[in-house]
């Protein structure tokens, strides 16, 4: 005769969370070091006053724009290689991994020639101050190069973290952002190339970090695959379509609402754009780890998911909101009262320091929403139900963020900080969106 074990299931949690961090932690040390490399190359552009600053982030969203196509194909990757991992069926994993390097292949090099052709143009299309075009168009050109490279590091950095190597990708993206401040260094003080300097900082680690991705794929027992064996395989092109499509559309929907935003406030003249686009950037560090979580979400649920093991996809999403909103708290009461010294790592210029800091005490409060919503995301694209993403991001973004900006600063000629309550507003909404259907019991855990 024998006993039921009681403490089975707590131990089954504790393996899990057990888990969770093991493959989260080495993603949230990667963001959270890249991001305070970013801060310095910020800081370092930001001292060379407040146009330079200008001429960087004018052509911030475009490059995410551009960016949300790679990271589709990486968001498609990484579900459906977890889930033929799961599955145990290493075949499929081969031959993901090689339509992995032929979407990465293909859309860099034309994203990077579109982006090269239209570099002249788009500060003008974001209504930046005119003294800003010339630096801000060269700065985008030169990043632009290397395009091809940085598709390579987001979509590769996608298929390792779906096998579960997370560490890999964590010491080739901060060794990249490492060279990049040291370049800066030289290119922008020492040689005097100013905002060219950063640029051509940029480009050099992109390369790095997409040469080394590939290298690390290519060493990967479950990923490498030999020359002769390749081919476009037109029924695993086709899941990806259907997986990574609708977060293309998330992305393009996202980056476009960031693009006519920052263009909304960047009409409010170089002081406030300045002030917006640093407090953006100062606030990044602080929900870095939401964005670690849901990609080893992602992984473990689809993972589960080729194991046909529901409960185990249910553990994975509880444990992952419980830690991501605990964690975001923290890191919201950290954002509130370190708001002033944040900002003034950034730019010596005491008027943007002081508008930049108040905008972030505000966005602190909201920190818990911001990452309840990335996590829900990420659960979702687990399941592989891309879809309702889509429809959330788009009901947020241009229903309320864009809808209401606009209105703020056009019609009622309010400031910067009702601009961020829409902001706010945005994030609260699609945390809700997202709850919800777990709430309903409409979610399809197969």
């Amino acid at each position: 005769m024998t006993t039921k074990d009681s403490s089975a299931p707590s131990r089954s949690w504790r393996r899990m969370l057990r888990i969770i961090l093991v493959l989260s932690v080495p993603t949230i040390l990667e963001q959270i070091l890249s991001t305070l490399l970013q801060y310095v190359d910020t800081a370092m552009v930001g001292q060379l006053g407040e146009e330079a600053t200008a001429s960087v982030s004018v052509t911030t969203n475009i490059t995410w724009l551009v960016n949300s196509v790679p990271g589709a194909i990486g968001t498609a990757i990484l579900v459906l290689i977890a889930r033929a991992a799961g599955s145990g069926d290493q075949g499929q994993v081969r031959k993901l991994c090689q339509q992995a390097f032929l979407m990465a292949g293909v859309s860099g090099l034309v994203l990077g020639a579109v982006s090269v052709i239209l570099s002249p143009y788009i500060p003008r299309w974001m209504g930046s101050d005119p003294a800003i075009w010339a630096d801000a168009s060269r700065y985008f050109f030169i990043i632009s190069i290397p395009m091809v490279f940085r598709a390579f590091s987001n979509v590769l950095g996608a298929a390792l973290r779906a096998v579960q190597n997370t560490r890999t990708p964590m010491v080739i993206n901060v060794a990249a952002n490492g060279l990049n401040i040291v370049l800066n260094y030289l290119l922008i003080y020492t040689f005097g190339l100013g905002v060219a300097g950063a640029a051509i900082a940029s480009a050099v680690s992109y390369v790095m970090a997409g040469v080394l991705m590939i290298a690390a794929c290519m060493r990967h027992p479950l990923l490498c695959w030999r020359l002769p064996e390749f081919s476009a395989d037109r029924k695993l092109l086709g899941e990806c379509a259907g997986v990574g499509l609708p977060v293309l559309g998330s992305s393009v929907v996202s980056c476009l609402g960031y693009v006519v935003f920052a263009g909304l406030v960047s009409g409010m003249g170089t002081t406030v754009f300045a002030a917006h686009s640093i407090a953006v950037t100062a606030e990044t560090i602080f929900y870095v780890p939401g964005y670690g979580l849901r990609s080893a979400a992602s992984t473990l649920i689809g993972t589960a998911r080729g194991e046909g093991d529901g409960e185990k996809m249910k553990m994975t999403g509880v444990l992952s909101v419980l830690l991501t909103v605990g964690i975001m708290c923290c890191s919201g009461v950290i954002l509130f009262f370190g708001s002033r010294f944040l900002m003034s790592l950034f730019t010596p210029s005491g008027e943007v320091v002081s508008l930049g800091a108040r905008m972030l005490r505000l966005v602190a409060l909201s920190e818990p929403f911001f990452g309840l919503m990335v996590i829900l995301e990420g659960i979702f694209y687990g399941l592989g139900q891309t879809r309702y993403a889509f429809l959330v991001e788009t009901a947020g973004m241009w229903g309320v963020r864009i809808l209401f900006t606009f209105f703020c600063v056009r019609v009622w000629g309010l400031g910067l900080q009702a601009v961020w309550y829409c902001m706010i507003a945005d994030n609260v909404c699609k945390a809700l969106l997202f709850l919800l259907p777990f709430i309903l019991k409409r979610v399809r855990y197969r």
